[in-house]
């Protein structure tokens, strides 16, 4: 996985490449740890995200409840593959998928 970050003042936006897993999932979620303070929109990219499991599905929740406090949080380029995981998950009634 390959996480390319890019902040505008309170904007950040992260596009993520490769696989989203067990083995990765802990990666990003450092990452955002020590990224969202101050943050008021999180920006996910997904146009290279080729799979997402229920480990990186973790991570976007923890995401989530963080900028449901302090702002706002969408995701763009969902492919069909990772958009039908977020369906059967229940994932798109929680997360804003653009």
């Amino acid at each position: 996985m390959k996480i390319n970050k890019n902040q505008e003042g309170n904007v950040l936006h992260l596009a993520i490449e490769g696989r989203l897993d067990t083995t990765t999932a802990p990666t990003l979620e450092e990452d955002l740890q020590s990224s969202l303070n101050g943050i008021e929109e999180l920006d996910f990219d997904f146009s290279d995200l080729e799979y997402i499991s229920s480990a990186g599905l973790r991570v976007l929740l923890s995401a989530q409840k963080v900028m449901n406090k302090q702002g706002k949080m969408q995701i763009r380029n969902v492919n069909a593959d990772i958009m039908d995981v977020f369906d059967i998950t229940g994932f798109t009634d929680i997360l804003t998928i653009v």
